[in-house]
C-alpha cells in the first residue's frame, strides 16, 4: 500500500480539496458499535487501494427549484414542500411551485465555507414539528463563529419555538472546516459533525476540545449517559467519536444500522468512515493525503487503535452530500450510495457490497458544485447544485 502511495504522489500534486471558501428498514441490532484497539473487524483489514471512476451517460437532471446560490441542505416535509437552507443564511419554503422566505431563522457567521448548513426533520415530526439546523454560529465569547445546532419548529412561514442544543467553543475568525451534517439513527439519537476549523494540530485528537469530532445528542440536546467520554475529566461529554477532519457527508445505512460519513481529506485522501462509539479516526496522525504543497502531512496511513476507512478517494473530489437509494424509481441504483462532488462537478455513484465500494460512476458531468443529494418521498433523487438550485435525477 505505501508503495502505491508514493507511485501516486505526483499525480496527488496537481489536485486541491475543492470546498472553495465562497462559499427507512433497520437493522435489528440495537447495540452501538464501539471501537476497540486493533480490532481485526471486516471494516478493519486491509484498507482497498482507490477506485477510478467510470462515466455512464444514462442520466440527466431537470431543475425543480431555480435561482439560488448556495443551498447548503434541503429536506422534506410531509406534504412533499421542501426546506432549502441557503448558505448566507436564507431558509427557503418551496411549495406549490413558489419560493417562500422563512423569517426567524438562526443568526449565521457567513465567512468561507461557513453559514447557514444543514436541514433535517426529527424522526417524528409529524407528531411533534421539530426540525434540526446545523450552522456556523458567532454565540459566545470571541471574534469570528463555530458550528451549533438549533431545533425549531416551521409556523406558517416563521421559525419558532427556537432551541439552541450545542455551540462549539472557541469561536475562531477561520474560515474554513465547520462540518457540519447531521442525522439521527435508528434509536432516535442526534449525531452531527463539526470539522476540526483549520487547527489540525490542536483540536481533532483532543477530547476536551470541540471540533474534527463527530457528536451524540438526545434529542433535546441532552447528553446520552452512555456516551463514550462521560464522566472522563475534562472530557467534552458530546463527543461520539473523534480525528475527524471535516465530515459534509453523514447518512443512516439502513442496512445496519450504523452512521457512515465521508470526509475531505488535506490533498488527497478523502474518506469514507463507518461511526464507532469512543472510536479515533486518525487526523492528522494518519492519512491517505498530503499537505496542498505537496509536502507529506505523515507517512503514517494505518496505526493501532485508530480507525481505518472503509474507502478513501484519490484524487480527492471534495464530497458533499450523502444518500442511500431504497427508491423503487430507480432498481438499478438501490442499494448504492450517492455523493455530490465538489471540486469535479458531477454525482458519484459507489456499488457496495456489505462494507466495500466495489464500483465508482460520474453520473451527471459538469453539472455544477454538488451540494447535497437526497431521496425525496416520491421516490426521486435530488441534487442541490450551487449556482442553479434543486434539481431532479432523470433516466434517459
Amino acid at each position: 500500500m505505501k508503495k502505491y502511495i508514493a507511485s501516486i504522489g505526483i499525480l496527488l500534486s496537481v489536485y486541491a480539496c475543492g470546498d472553495s471558501n465562497s462559499g427507512n428498514d433497520l437493522s435489528e441490532n440495537t447495540e452501538d458499535p464501539v471501537a476497540v484497539p486493533g480490532d481485526t473487524s471486516e471494516e478493519n483489514q486491509r484498507v482497498p487501494d482507490p477506485i477510478e471512476a467510470g462515466v455512464s451517460t444514462a442520466y440527466g437532471f431537470e431543475m425543480v427549484v431555480d435561482g439560488l446560490d448556495i443551498p447548503w441542505g434541503f429536506t422534506f416535509l410531509p406534504d412533499s414542500s421542501m426546506l432549502i437552507t441557503e448558505k448566507n443564511g436564507d431558509i427557503i419554503h418551496f411549495k406549490n411551485g413558489e419560493k417562500i422566505k422563512v423569517s426567524g431563522g438562526p443568526e449565521v457567521y457567513d465567512r468561507g465555507q461557513g453559514g447557514l448548513l444543514d436541514v433535517v426533520l426529527h424522526p417524528e415530526y409529524e407528531s411533534n414539528g421539530w426540525i434540526y439546523f446545523s450552522y456556523a454560529s458567532p454565540e459566545g465569547t470571541g471574534e469570528g463563529g463555530n458550528t451549533a445546532i438549533m431545533r425549531a419548529k416551521l409556523e406558517g412561514n416563521k421559525l419558532t419555538s427556537k432551541e439552541v442544543l450545542y455551540k462549539a467553543s472557541p469561536n475562531t475568525t477561520k474560515g474554513q472546516h465547520f462540518g457540519s451534517r447531521i442525522a439521527f439513527d435508528k434509536n432516535g439519537y442526534l449525531f452531527f459533525s463539526a470539522g476540526e476549523r483549520g487547527e489540525r494540530d490542536v483540536n481533532p485528537q483532543d477530547i476536551s476540545r470541540d471540533n474534527g469530532k463527530v457528536y451524540r445528542l438526545n434529542d433535546d440536546g441532552s447528553i446520552p449517559s452512555d456516551n463514550p467520554f462521560v464522566g472522563e475529566e475534562n472530557a467534552v461529554e458530546a463527543i461520539y467519536s473523534y480525528g475527524h477532519r471535516n465530515p459534509q457527508g453523514m447518512i443512516l445505512n439502513p442496512e445496519t444500522g450504523e452512521i457512515w460519513v465521508h470526509e475531505h481529506g488535506p490533498k488527497g485522501g478523502d474518506e469514507i468512515n463507518i461511526v464507532k462509539k469512543g472510536a479515533n479516526y486518525g487526523w492528522p496522525v494518519v492519512t491517505y493525503g498530503e499537505n496542498y504543497s505537496g509536502t507529506p502531512i505523515t507517512d503514517e496511513r494505518s496505526k493501532p487503535g485508530m480507525e481505518d476507512p472503509i474507502f478513501y478517494w484519490l484524487p480527492s473530489i471534495a464530497p458533499s452530500g450523502f444518500a442511500y437509494v431504497t427508491s423503487e424509481k430507480f432498481p438499478e441504483l438501490k442499494g448504492k450510495l450517492l455523493v455530490g462532488s465538489l471540486k469535479f462537478q458531477y454525482l458519484e455513484l459507489l456499488d457496495l457490497d456489505g462494507k466495500k465500494i466495489t464500483k465508482r460512476t460520474k453520473l451527471i458531468e459538469d453539472a455544477g458544485r454538488m451540494r447535497d443529494v437526497r431521496q425525496g418521498p416520491d421516490g426521486d433523487i435530488y441534487v442541490a447544485i450551487e449556482g442553479k438550485g434543486i434539481a431532479k435525477l432523470t433516466n434517459k
